[in-house]
């Protein structure tokens, strides 16, 4: 028997969580907040986290390689 994947569940309750680089990630409630993220969203339904991940995280670079190039 396979465990179902806690990621996928779309009756779950997600948050959005950002780093310091910007990267975004969606994560179930049901798992603590690993060290160096942060909640940006939610809690909220699986599809409205990936609505605001997708509106949100325009540039997939890590902030600071977006950095160099301003430089």
């Amino acid at each position: 028997m396979s465990a179902s994947n806690p990621f996928e569940n779309a009756e779950a309750r997600y948050w959005a969580l950002v780093n310091d680089e910007g990267q975004y990630s969606l994560w179930p409630t049901s798992i603590a907040v690993p060290e160096g993220w942060s909640v940006a969203h939610g809690e909220a339904s699986r599809q409205e986290c990936l609505d605001h991940i997708e509106t949100a995280w325009t540039d997939l670079r890590p902030a600071s390689l977006r950095a160099l190039h301003t430089a």
